[in-house]
């Protein structure tokens, strides 16, 4: 038996947010008093939760964790952390939920349990199996970081998809980390530089790609993926312990008289299901959309009473679903729950975007994101959504775009599509756009009539490019990499955050796309924005799309199964017309986004001229002055519709601002 682990400083308070974790290791020089740091850090993540926060500092002094929580199941005490294994050996502090602990719960009989957290049975499970099996083993969101008393080893690891985040770095000879980089910046002294190469790529995907952070020397923990420190090794390179890759390479089709509909209803309803597990309200956002309504209908299947349903509406009609989801709702008996917002609620958000976000983000979704997970909170403290469907089931339009443009580069020779490319590029964006607007509309496809320029330019840079990879980055990228705006001698690197692999240049280009979404967009963008507009006010969000099986079964299906007649999310449709009506279901996809290129041309252009002045950017020195003001200015006037770069370029600004004071 190890000695005991005691418990040093505890602190609870009692306020409504959700989990967040923190620690450090301490390697030779120890630091005055980690008790006080691990309670700055875990303070600076209060927002996220809980209900108390708790402090544990070894016997050794070597490591302690910090822990802010939202009691979510077992509400008792028995389920406050940081938690130690019966035998004394292993301690965790821990974000997220294990949807199958029940079952790894009845695989450890011999344990004398104190409660019934989830918590619990992760570490009794790692107790017995060590880290790498158990998270093989388990199924959920999550991030966490374990001490093995033992063998004097801090273990940390992050779930397959990347819904909870972990950040860790070095500093003064200790090893810090955090559900947020909030956390690490509370570490004294923690200074880090901006890593003007990550900054490039921010600018290029409108987030920081993994494992790269807006600071040098920090890092993000891939999704899938655990590592060791200790003494005696040091900071081991991430190892992952699940692949996407694999699974799908390995994925089945069903077998001959199975019902592909039928299965999946099934499948799907298990992972709702076991995602319902809460001893505190729960209901789900519902926008009106297939995935959303999906996940709504099948949690209704599985609940004797009405679920607590949740939308955002904008009293804008092109961006505004409320009426489609209020009429999904009633046919799906919901207990519904609607909030019109005005331009004027919605930009009360802007300033607070760059302390929910905590590093440059600039997906304007994060805005009715975080609105509606405020709305939902003031009533429940778990919600289900709908994230996942489109990597799973085809459905955003680029996919189908990237087939069709597929087939033209492979009939045009390289030496005709490069020269295409080269001249749609040559005229300016504002020129698009003109043309585009004086144009009839049968002249011009239905893909290219909204933010022509820039569409036409994303076209060319895709005739452009000679592989796969830089095609896929063409569609999701905002710009390429040589613009200059980022002052600095920037390294050359690949067009996408995530390299092809042999076994995915060999894959069909829908399906390469969808693969290719789920292992950069997917974690770098829907996840990120999902964690930290909900964990800012409380809110804890899960997606049963994200289930391991079903992410198995999904990609067993054939290609037809996916699309028909240019509609993705064939499958999908399919089961949800055994709840919805057919308008409810084919009507066009829309995004949840808001008219931020609009409003910077009027109630946020002081605002953005601010932030966007020369002599701010000059004194800086991150940026080229130049560039910003042209860019600016084209979106300002109305020459050009650049929202998404010139979104980029202020939430940066405003972050800037922020950290420097």
């Amino acid at each position: 038996m190890y000695d005991a682990i005691e418990t040093l400083s505890r602190s609870r308070r009692w306020v409504n947010h959700v989990c967040g974790v923190c620690g450090v290791f301490q390697s030779g020089r120890r630091m005055a008093d980690l008790t006080s740091v691990l309670e700055d850090m875990t303070d600076a993540l209060r927002h996220r939760g809980p209900d108390y926060s708790d402090i544990w500092v070894a016997p050794s002094g070597e490591v302690g964790f910090g822990h802010s929580r939202l009691a979510i199941v077992d509400l008792s005490q028995a389920g406050s952390q940081p938690m130690s294994s019966a035998n004394g050996r292993w301690t965790i502090t821990y974000n997220g939920e294990i949807y199958n602990s029940d079952f790894l719960r009845d695989r450890l009989p011999s344990v004398r349990w104190r409660g019934h957290s989830d918590t619990e049975v992760l570490v009794e499970h790692i107790s017995r199996h060590g880290v790498p099996e158990t998270l093989r083993a388990i199924k959920g969101m999550f991030a966490f970081g374990c001490w093995d008393a033992k063998e004097s080893e801090l273990w940390l690891a992050r779930d397959r998809f990347g819904e909870k985040p972990l950040y860790y770095g070095q500093h003064r000879g200790a090893v810090v980390f955090g559900s947020e980089l909030k956390a690490l910046r509370a570490v004294p002294d923690f200074n880090p530089d901006i890593d003007r190469q990550a900054l490039a790529e921010y600018f290029r995907w409108t987030n920081v790609p993994s494992p790269m952070t807006i600071y040098e020397g920090v890092h993000k923990l891939p999704p899938a993926h655990y590592l060791c420190v200790s003494d005696r090794a040091g900071v081991s390179d991430p190892e992952p312990y699940w692949s996407v890759l694999d699974v799908v390479g390995s994925a089945l089709s069903l077998p001959d008289g199975v019902d592909t509909v039928d299965h999946l209803e099934t499948v799907l309803d298990d992972a709702v299901h076991s995602q319902m597990i809460s001893d505190v309200p729960l209901g789900a956002f519902l926008s009106g959309g297939v995935d959303s309504s999906s996940v709504v209908a099948s949690m209704q299947r599985r609940s004797s009473d009405p679920v607590r349903t949740f939308t955002i509406g904008f009293s804008e009609a092109s961006y505004d679903e409320s009426g489609y989801a209020a009429e999904v709702a009633a046919a799906l008996g919901t207990d519904h729950t609607d909030l019109v917002v005005s331009p004027d609620d919605a930009m009360q958000v802007i300033p607070d975007l760059p302390r929910v976000f905590d590093e440059p983000f600039a997906d304007s979704s994060q805005i009715p994101t975080y609105l509606v997970s405020q709305m939902a909170r003031e009533h429940v403290t778990v919600a289900l959504s709908g994230d996942g469907a489109d990597e799973l089931f085809g459905g955003y339009d680029r996919y189908q775009q990237v087939e069709r443009l597929d087939r033209l580069r492979r009939v045009l020779p390289g030496s005709i599509r490069r020269a295409l490319g080269s001249t749609v590029e040559r005229l300016p964006v504002d020129s698009w756009d003109r043309l585009g607007r004086l144009l009839p509309r049968p002249m011009v496809p239905s893909g290219l009539r909204h933010r022509t320029g820039y569409r036409m330019h994303k076209v060319a840079r895709l005739l452009v490019a000679d592989e796969a990879q830089d095609a896929y980055a063409s569609l999701m990228s905002i710009q390429g990499q040589s613009d200059g705006l980022v002052i600095a001698p920037l390294e050359s690197v690949p067009e996408s955050a995530e390299p092809l692999t042999s076994k995915m240049e060999s894959m069909a280009p829908f399906e390469r796309a969808m693969l290719l979404d789920t292992l950069s967009y997917l974690p770098g963008d829907l996840l990120t924005k999902v964690d930290r507009a909900s964990m800012a006010v409380g809110l804890e969000v899960r997606a049963p799309f994200l289930d391991p099986d079903l992410f198995r079964f999904a990609w067993g299906l054939p290609h037809d199964h996916r699309v028909r007649k240019r509609q993705g999310k064939w499958v999908l449709r399919e089961l949800l017309r055994r709840s919805l009506p057919d308008h409810l279901i084919d009507r066009p996809k829309m995004g949840f986004g808001v008219p931020i290129g609009h409003w910077l041309r009027g109630p946020l252009r002081s605002w953005a001229d601010e932030l966007l002045d020369p002599a701010l950017v000059k004194e800086q020195g991150f940026l080229d002055p130049t560039v910003v003001r042209q860019r600016w200015t084209t979106h300002r006037d109305g020459q050009a519709d650049l929202t998404f770069q010139v979104w980029s370029l202020l939430m940066f600004q405003a972050w800037l601002v922020e950290e420097t004071g």
